[in-house]
């Protein structure tokens, strides 16, 4: 029996090392399906998504309505049907805004168009000079045209129409998440073996707090820029400034091309109607609080939750606006603290989870 022994355990041995080895190519295919599912069905993925960020906005004002024994359904109901008040008055008071704007445009054209002439002026020297000093060798083939950010940014939105439909399908998805959201959690937790469902509960109660700290300090660092964004513009004559440090704030909080959306709202709006000073002021507000905000409020707010550095939150960024236009860049940083968590609770893992650490 002992040389029974002695003659199988190499062979044990090497199965083991055999099986410990991790199946690359099988990896490999295995991320290309998933990445190229999640190309095609974007649309689906991204209103799943932002669905469940809302489902966690509206969980806590269902459990304060269950508080005063209204049923859960019922609660739902109410908190879907105020997130739709709520999202149709500001989308009413933003067209009215632009709608006024527009109306006022062209009392300012003139210095409008003087204003846009010399910066069109300015670039097509630039792009004179550019191409005086990089100008290809006879024979040499020119780069392909880049796809554009304005490409990019707005992909996958389309028509109206074809926005509609998906987007349609939201409430009805937040009223569902918020009416079984135990049922849907412990059924999650018993699709996983008996050995691994404490993990599979615990990881999933750490990605819903992630990702309402996600929320809540979003909310929280937005609402402070907009705040003082909202005084300033206020104090040099910014028309409509209310709603423009509103839309400025919050769009600030899109990393990288937050900054230079959240100029280009309230210069559009200056432009023609302030003196240089005044959008001179305007652009040093902006830059400024966007500083502030994303390397002092957002790491107080959401550093103990996310803990991603700031290399994979740039990759990801990459990867999820390549992939999804805006809804990725927006949704980038929560999946990525979800697939974190994730990585840092399943043995074979933990390295990458330790690589998106800080």
């Amino acid at each position: 029996m002992s040389e029974q022994a002695q003659v199988h355990s190499p062979a044990q041995g090497e199965t083991a090392r055999i099986s410990g080895k991790r199946n690359w190519p099988q990896i490999v295919v295995a991320l290309g399906v998933i990445v190229t599912f999640c190309y095609f069905a974007e649309w689906e993925l991204a209103v799943l998504l932002i669905s469940i960020l809302l489902a966690f906005i509206l969980a806590p004002l269902v459990d304060l309505l269950q508080r005063v024994r209204l049923p859960r359904g019922v609660a739902a109901l109410i908190a879907v049907l105020l997130l739709t008040s709520v999202v149709y008055v500001i989308m009413y008071v933003s067209y009215s805004q632009t709608m006024s704007l527009l109306d006022d445009l062209p009392k300012y054209s003139t210095k409008i168009r003087s204003i846009l002439l010399h910066f069109r002026q300015s670039a097509e020297k630039l792009q004179k000079t550019t191409e005086n000093v990089l100008e290809p060798e006879k024979g040499e083939k020119t780069a392909a045209p880049q796809t554009s950010w304005n490409d990019i940014i707005f992909r996958g939105f389309g028509s109206l129409s074809q926005a509609l439909l998906p987007l349609s399908f939201v409430p009805f998805l937040v009223y569902f998440m918020l009416t079984w959201e135990q049922h849907v959690r412990s059924a999650t937790v018993m699709l996983f073996s008996m050995k691994n469902r404490h993990a599979a509960y615990t990881t999933l109660g750490l990605i819903s707090a992630m990702v309402r700290s996600f929320l809540v300090g979003n909310f929280l660092v937005g609402l402070f820029i907009s705040g003082i964004s909202i005084v300033i513009f206020g104090l040099v004559h910014l028309p409509s400034f209310y709603v423009v440090g509103v839309a400025s704030g919050f769009l600030s909080l899109i990393p990288y091309l937050g900054v230079l959306l959240a100029i280009f709202v309230p210069l559009v709006v200056g432009l023609g109607q302030l003196h240089s000073t005044g959008l001179l002021i305007v652009i040093i507000t902006v830059v400024a609080l966007h500083v502030f905000g994303l390397n002092v409020l957002y790491p107080k707010f959401l550093g103990s939750r996310l803990q991603l550095n700031p290399l994979a939150v740039t990759i990801a960024l990459l990867f999820w606006g390549r992939l999804w236009g805006a809804a990725g860049l927006v949704l980038a940083i929560p999946i990525t603290g979800a697939m974190k968590i994730i990585f840092d609770h399943i043995d074979s893992l933990r390295p990458y989870g330790t690589w998106l650490g800080e």
